[in-house]
């Protein structure tokens, strides 16, 4: 059963995705609050270990940024849905830039919001139409500038292959697809886009249009 944390500064809403997630019986709600200062002062009082999930309201009315309250959350060791009306699309990138494993909009089937809990708690990638109308068009996802190569052994390594495999498949030793993993993340961490497990470089391929939507190779 997953652990979620609900942030929202609108109670109506928390208790509306809290009685969802009991009904569901797949995840049990541990905090409910309307500030990630409030959560992460939970946490230290309590000794709690940090929700699997938080699903967090991307503008809080306590003043903080939506990357702080991101980064705040992922350092701590939780992954981040975001749950918004999603009409600030800029936002969006921003807190996906900072580490959101995703959004789902407000607007959204409760239904739509537990699949998404459940996708992220299991560690893989979202992506809803809202997720890409976030990212379409926008320069800052397709600046990281990978060689073809790198391009090859994202494509490959992103949608599932081990590492020996890569370099298998690509006729290079396997000292040098490490490389290129190495080299591919330290570009996306430059352009602001750090990718250090597989599932935020299948996030980056998708969004760069090196591996399709459904996470399967793009060729291009």
């Amino acid at each position: 059963m997953s652990r979620v944390a609900l942030i929202d500064d609108h109670e109506s809403v928390r208790l509306g995705l809290e009685a969802a997630c009991a009904r569901d019986g797949e995840q049990t709600v541990v905090f409910s609050g309307s500030t990630v200062v409030s959560y992460l002062e939970w946490r230290s009082a309590t000794s709690s270990q940090p929700a699997d999930v938080v699903v967090l309201d991307l503008t809080l009315g306590d003043g903080t940024t939506v990357t702080e309250n991101v980064r705040s959350l992922v350092e701590d060791g939780a992954s981040v849905v975001i749950h918004s009306v999603a009409d600030r699309p800029a936002a969006v990138r921003e807190a996906l830039a900072a580490g959101a494993a995703g959004v789902v909009s407000k607007s959204s089937a409760l239904d739509d919001v537990l699949d998404a809990i459940r996708t992220v708690a299991q560690g893989e990638a979202l992506n809803n139409v809202e997720w890409a109308s976030a990212v379409d068009g926008d320069r800052d996802f397709a600046d990281a500038q990978l060689s073809t190569r790198e391009r090859e052994v994202l494509r490959l390594y992103a949608t599932g292959l081990p590492l020996k495999a890569v370099a298998e498949r690509l006729g290079v030793a396997y000292s040098t697809a490490k490389e290129n993993i190495t080299r591919i993340r330290v570009k996306y961490v430059e352009v602001g886009r750090p990718a250090p497990t597989k599932v935020d470089l299948l996030r980056r391929a998708m969004e760069d249009g090196i591996v399709a939507a459904d996470g399967a190779p793009s060729g291009r």
